[in-house]
């Protein structure tokens, strides 16, 4: 599709109505023509959006009204940072989307497994504010390829931010102080070792990159490491992932399928090379399966190294 021509011609039939449509022709010509238009993007998505001529953007956003946010003291309101959105632009025959979504800590997991299942990619995930009573994350989302395939993932998210409200993080009762841990079956379900102290079983798998002409590595802070406490029957795990970039997808589908919760994705350093992106996790189960888990997102990096 020229979907140039399909932006341009959307911003000047919406000035004269609300449910208006630009066509575009197929590239080559001659075999016919198929309709991409703003009331098609809002009905994939489920939300309503608005066109940016100038930039070729078509963005559609979820305010979140239905949260009550203070920051500070100060009542916070959609207009102040708390709206979801989705923004696409054509490449080629094909679009692109970004987008941000406003999640409670509970809407985290199911908001996020949406993303990955319907095939987007997920960027990023950390808070905007301090202070902020009930907490509020912010999860970053892209995509290539298809249209209508991306404008329908997005309304997958939605759908799934929608049914999620509410959900509240489930809690489990562990200690150190009470932990009873077979350090020796965690290290041979992990395929590394680590030592047991305080309570605390904890594994580090260093990586390196370099900055200032200076390579650096797990004692910088370039590892990735997992810290558990509790029984072989309850236990909890948490610790980082770093990664290479083209690591982060496959990891985040693994650590999701396994039922381990993402809490950030961020940088750590600036100017690295090459760039490292860091993975926060927290999980809650029987030890074992914990492990399992954490040993296929192990797996999963090692494959696309």
């Amino acid at each position: 599709m020229k979907y140039r021509g399909w932006l341009v011609g959307v911003a000047v039939l919406l000035a004269g109505s609300a449910h208006s449509q630009a066509r575009a022709s197929k590239d080559g010509g001659g075999s016919g023509a198929a309709s991409f238009d703003g009331a098609r993007i809002e009905r994939l998505t489920g939300a309503k959006g608005t066109l940016d001529a100038r930039e070729q953007v078509f963005k559609v956003s979820v305010p979140r009204s239905d949260l009550a946010v203070r920051v500070a003291g100060a009542r916070m309101t959609p207009r102040l940072g708390l709206t979801s959105w989705a923004a696409f632009h054509p490449v080629g025959s094909q679009a692109m989307v970004m987008g941000d979504v406003v999640v409670l800590a509970g809407e985290v997991d199911p908001v996020m497994s949406a993303a990955l299942d319907a095939g987007l990619e997920v960027t990023g995930l950390h808070n905007h504010f301090l202070g902020d009573e009930p907490r509020v994350m912010f999860l970053h989302l892209g995509g290539h390829g298809d249209l209508d395939g991306l404008a329908t993932a997005v309304g997958k998210v939605f759908a799934a931010l929608a049914a999620a409200r509410g959900r509240l993080l489930p809690t489990v009762d562990v200690d150190p102080a009470r932990s009873a841990l077979d350090a020796t079956a965690l290290a041979r379900l992990l395929g590394a070792s680590g030592e047991l102290a305080d309570g605390v079983y904890k594994v580090t798998i260093g990586r390196s990159t370099r900055m200032h002409g200076e390579t650096l590595g797990a004692a910088m802070g370039v590892n990735t490491w997992a810290a558990f406490a509790g029984s072989a029957q309850q236990a909890v795990v948490d610790g980082d992932f770093a990664m290479d970039e083209a690591e982060l997808q496959p990891v985040l589908k693994a650590l999701r399928r396994a039922g381990i919760s993402v809490v950030a994705i961020h940088n750590h350093m600036t100017g690295e090379d090459p760039r490292v992106v860091f993975l926060h996790y927290w999980g809650a189960g029987p030890a074992a399966e914990l492990a399992r888990g954490l040993r296929s997102a192990l797996d999963a990096q090692a494959a696309v190294r």
